[in-house]
């Protein structure tokens, strides 16, 4: 019988109140969710960090990158205000491209499939574990359309481009914890807005038109509500129905949106709650019905909306050719304009430098894309050193399109001129200097012309070094310059002068450390007695890169990948290299006081005959480095790692080894006075003849016997030397008398 208000019958033995019923469902419900969420994710990290150990070890020939993972890491850094990764490290090994590419497709496939499963079940996989099911009002699964809208929508789209706008916008990004704070924020808040509905609909239910319940059909504290009518759907009728039936088949109640509660009657009577629809529909509205009754209305619309039509095509199209015409008759004058300077140039004998010279200063003001390459071709072939710097010029007032056209110029005549050196005239290599000094004057003033060369520059293998030959010279000089972004792998940059220039900038979100980041790339450039002082090169590609006695202090390389890098005979006295990457880097001979290279990879580099007073290198990787002869007084080693590191005659005053990883060092004749040794693992460790103190100069043949300075022990309390090799009885019986520990201390 038909009823607006549900009166069940309560039993005697089962007194479970609705607030049980909510609370186990509300539970259930959030385990599935975590569990969704995190078999999504699983799903691609595992694969994920599996490609991730074998790129970090394994011996496979390196290839690049899949395009396709390039392009999604892009995405998704840019996306995230990640750091960007370099060019040249989208290198990895074959199978980290298959784990990587698993990685990027399984959570694609575990969602699709999660989705499919709600959208045809009413259940996912946690869903169905838990028993709760997702319905229409109608009781039925919600189809892939709808629990497709529920899910990407409502439950996940909506918080999380939320989130998304006001950590873009708001001032905080790009900080990514504050991104996921909100995130999570916004997840939670939506999925709240259960605890305000009478049916714990979360607001990604009440948009797709859905409700969760038992996977029973039971719905904890729904029996109870008065009759209603639901958003989205025709008016509904509750029926109830007795029926003496024990046992229900269980898919027609999966498919009934029902409420049941048993009593104690010895034929456990039974009431079931059935949600049925009216048949009465509101009217709808007919376009054709509407037209045939008012013809008169209808065909007045329907001239109106052809002549509007036909004008408007009309107009567009007059004004579409007028332009095409407008357009070519000013590129037909163009044409004939840029024919008639071709034409003139070409005629005009050399000696006329006046007529040719207006020729080539009119060519570049003819905003022709042809001009650049004419003039850089004209360059190419001019003796006349007036006309040669007439052309530069030109070039120059061009702007950045010219280049590319500049760069290949600059490569041929510096490939020239080294043949001439070797095999030509004091007069053809004096034109060809002149030439090349051109194309590098020119190249210097559009890099140094209000710093806005493009971030895409390609200068690779440009010679911009200094010249000197004859009357040709030219001199790098580029002072406190923008160059963030430019391309100068394999350039020849010796004699440069870069100070406080910036090689590293922001890019269109003007801000540090995200994925459009613009980084210079000095890649294999010459770079010898390059001035670079207070120069910013953080993050910059800087290897196999030649420095040799190049001045480089206070600069800041932070982050810095210099691999295999030569700084031998560098000044980088106050450097900032924390967490460069400087592995196999040649550092021999040079002044590195007060630089910071603390957190730095420096394993199997060359730091021989180095003076490194006051130096900074707490959790430095130096494994396997040489260090031989080097001043290292007051340097910090505090938890370096030094392991197998060559250390023989070095001079460690006052350095602070503490806590570091000395295992098989090499410490031979070393000088540790004053040295911190507590903490340090020495296990291997070569000690022959190293000195623990500074003793005071005496002439007696008792040398060895002399005391030592005050204040000049080297700390090794509670230092483990058991198993230092080649430690002779003086050094021993040191050992003992200041705390050390050994086998022969008593």
């Amino acid at each position: 019988m038909a009823s607006n208000t549900i009166k069940p019958q309560k039993s005697q033995q089962n007194r479970s109140t609705p607030r049980l019923q909510i609370a186990s469902l509300l539970l259930r419900r959030g385990v599935a969710a975590a569990v969704e969420v995190s078999m999504a994710i699983a799903s691609g990290l595992i694969p994920y960090g599996i490609g991730l150990y074998i790129h970090s070890g394994s011996p496979a020939e390196l290839v690049p990158l899949n395009p396709v993972l390039a392009s999604a890491e892009a995405a998704i850094a840019k996306t995230l205000a990640l750091p960007r990764r370099p060019e040249n490290q989208q290198q990895v090994p074959p199978l980290t491209n298959l784990f990587w590419w698993g990685a990027l497709i399984t959570p694609a496939v575990v969602i699709t499939w999660q989705l499919y499963l709600l959208g045809t079940t009413g259940q996912t996989t946690p869903k169905n574990w838990l028993n709760i099911r997702v319905v229409t009002i109608q009781g039925t699964s919600p189809g892939l359309i709808r629990a497709g809208f529920r899910e990407i929508v409502g439950r996940w789209g909506l918080p999380l481009g939320i989130a998304y706008l006001i950590w873009r916008y708001a001032g905080v990004f790009p900080n990514l914890g504050i991104l996921l704070g909100l995130s999570g924020i916004f997840v939670i808040s939506e999925t709240a807005t259960l605890l305000f509905s009478s049916q714990l609909r979360s607001l990604h239910d009440r948009l797709a038109g859905t409700f969760v319940i038992d996977a029973f059909g039971k719905v904890p504290g729904f029996a109870q509500q008065p009759k209603r009518n639901f958003p989205h759907t025709r008016p509904i009728s509750i029926v109830e129905v007795q029926t003496n039936q024990t046992n229900f088949d269980d898919d027609t109640e999966a498919d009934n949106f029902d409420a049941a509660e048993t009593t104690s009657s010895p034929q456990e009577k039974v009431t079931t709650i059935v949600l049925t629809t009216s048949e009465t529909e509101a009217p709808k509205l007919h376009l054709w019905r509407w037209m045939r009754q008012h013809p008169g209305t209808t065909l007045l619309i329907v001239a109106l909306s052809a002549m509007a039509s036909v004008l408007g095509t009309f107009v567009g199209t007059q004004i579409y050719i007028q332009t095409q015409a407008n357009q070519r008759e000013f590129n037909e004058q163009k044409d004939k304009l840029f024919l008639a300077l071709v034409r003139q140039l070409s005629s005009t004998p050399s000696y006329e430098t006046d007529q040719r010279q207006g020729a080539i200063l009119a060519l570049a003001r003819l905003e022709d894309s042809r001009a650049a390459p004419l003039l850089v071709d004209l360059l190419a072939q001019e003796d006349n050193p007036f006309l040669i710097e007439t052309i530069q010029q030109a070039l120059v007032s061009i702007g950045n399109s010219a280049l590319p056209s500049l760069q290949r110029l600059n490569q041929s005549l510096n490939k020239d001129l080294e043949v001439l050196q070797k095999q030509g005239t004091e007069a053809e290599q004096e034109t060809t200097a002149f030439r090349l000094v051109a194309t590098q004057k020119a190249i210097a003033k559009l890099l140094a012309l209000d710093n806005q060369v493009s971030t895409a520059a390609n200068l690779s293998k440009t010679h911009l070094g200094t010249l000197n030959l004859g009357a040709a010279k030219f001199s790098l000089i580029l002072d406190q310059s923008d160059l963030s972004g430019i391309n100068f792998r394999g350039a020849n940059l010796t004699q440069a002068s870069f100070q406080e220039s910036r090689f590293y900038g922001v890019g269109a979100d003007k801000r540090w450390g995200t994925f459009d980041d613009e980084l210079a790339d000095l890649s294999g450039a010459d770079l010898t007695r390059a001035n670079l002082a207070g120069a910013d090169l953080r993050n910059v590609l800087l290897n196999r890169s030649s420095l040799l006695r190049a001045n480089l202090r206070r600069a800041d390389l932070s982050s810095v990948r210099a691999i295999a890098a030569n700084f031998s005979s560098a000044s980088l006295l106050g450097a900032n290299l924390q967490q460069a990457i400087l592995e196999n880097a040649s550092f021999t001979g040079a002044d590195l006081a007060e630089t910071d290279f603390s957190a730095a990879d420096l394993q199997q580099a060359h730091f021989g005959q180095v003076s490194a007073v006051d130096s900074q290198f707490e959790g430095a990787n130096l494994t396997a480095s040489n260090w031989e002869r080097a001043n290292l007084t007051a340097a910090n080693f505090h938890h370096a790692h030094l392991n197998q590191a060559d250390l023989s005659f070095a001079t460690l005053k006052g350095a602070n080894l503490s806590n570091s990883h000395l295992e098989n060092a090499s410490l031979r004749y070393a000088n540790l006075s004053a040295t911190d040794l507590r903490g340090a693992n020495l296990a291997g460790a070569n000690f022959q003849g190293v000195s623990f103190f500074t003793r005071r100069e005496t002439n007696s043949e008792q040398f060895l016997q002399a005391a030592p300075i005050a204040n000049s022990t080297a700390k090794i309390k509670g230092v483990n030397f058991a198993q230092v090799k080649n430690l002779d009885s003086q050094q021993i019986d040191f050992i003992c008398r200041q705390g050390g520990i050994h086998p022969q201390c008593f």
